[in-house]
């Protein structure tokens, strides 16, 4: 995927691709020119068991594998954001702040036979109700990022944790945690919970309906989906892990005994009772025992 002003790149990459280019191949020619004269890019590719993602620029893309969700944030300060994850059962990028859901006015379903196409966020493999061939349906009228379509099979089933779907989400029993809010209203974490100005569960990949909880910002520092907590799996099995989205002015966690730590954006981090995070502009979640 490329910003609109690329248009001419894609061309010859798909090219590229067609003739069999792997992941640094096709990397090499993309940034053959120069990282100055490219302003974003998002690469991602399916290998064996392990699906590769490269992001410049503003986008995310959301990753699950098993019970988990992985989250790649693009930065506007780095080169670029890398990283490697197994076992990815379905990929969600996005590239716009507003993605319209599907079937909704803006957003546009149907078969692509060529061309190059806008669009604010696709899923891989794409939404169906029955097995055929579609290409990723691109949202009209956005100023997203450009690319040639890509025909692909749609006859996996869907798992859990993809925005614009509405699966029976798997909670747990009780919560791992409460959350103390700064007017002092508590929130159970026996599920996502979604933190910022106006959360949208749209904006996220994760496990079900989450809980969206909204505080007063004043000074606007707080972004409109800044933060999620839910329930950790695997070694976080029983706890809350805390995950920043991606936010302008970032979130930072207080662990009991230990120094303040920054959120990567995308970075799952594990809150123990008494963890503290401050998501600036004078709101700070107290993590307790539930």
């Amino acid at each position: 995927m490329l910003p609109p002003t690329e248009k001419d790149r894609v061309a010859p990459l798909w090219s590229l691709v067609d003739d069999g280019a792997g992941f640094d191949e096709t990397l090499d020619a993309l940034i053959s020119a120069g990282l100055r004269e490219l302003p974003g890019f998002v690469l991602v590719s399916e290998e064996d068991d392990e699906t590769r993602v490269v992001i410049r620029g503003a986008a995310q893309v959301h990753l699950a594998a098993g019970d988990d969700v992985v989250h790649v944030v693009g930065d506007d300060t780095t080169t670029w954001v890398e990283r490697s994850v197994p076992g990815v059962t379905r990929v969600r990028i996005e590239v716009a702040d507003d993605v319209p859901e599907p079937g909704a006015e803006g957003a546009l379903d149907g078969l692509l036979d060529g061309g190059l196409v806008r669009l604010a966020a696709a899923e891989h493999p794409p939404t169906a109700d029955e097995a055929d061939e579609v290409v990723v349906p691109p949202p009209a009228d956005h100023d997203g990022l450009t690319r040639a379509p890509q025909t692909v099979p749609v006859d996996v089933p869907a798992p859990p944790g993809i925005p614009g779907q509405e699966p029976a989400p798997p909670v747990t029993a009780r919560p791992v945690a409460r959350l103390v809010l700064p007017d002092g209203e508590t929130v159970d974490v026996d599920r996502s919970v979604l933190v910022g100005r106006a959360p949208e569960a749209s904006r996220i990949v994760t496990d079900g309906a989450p809980r969206l909880v909204a505080v007063a910002s004043p000074h606007q520092e707080v972004s409109s989906t800044h933060l999620e907590v839910r329930p950790g799996s695997g070694a976080d099995h029983g706890l809350a892990v805390a995950t920043d989205l991606g936010s302008t002015n970032g979130s930072v966690v207080v662990q009991p005994g230990l120094p303040p730590e920054e959120l990567r954006p995308g970075v799952t981090v594990q809150l123990v009772p008494g963890a503290l995070v401050d998501l600036g502009d004078g709101v700070t979640i107290e993590v307790v025992d539930a």
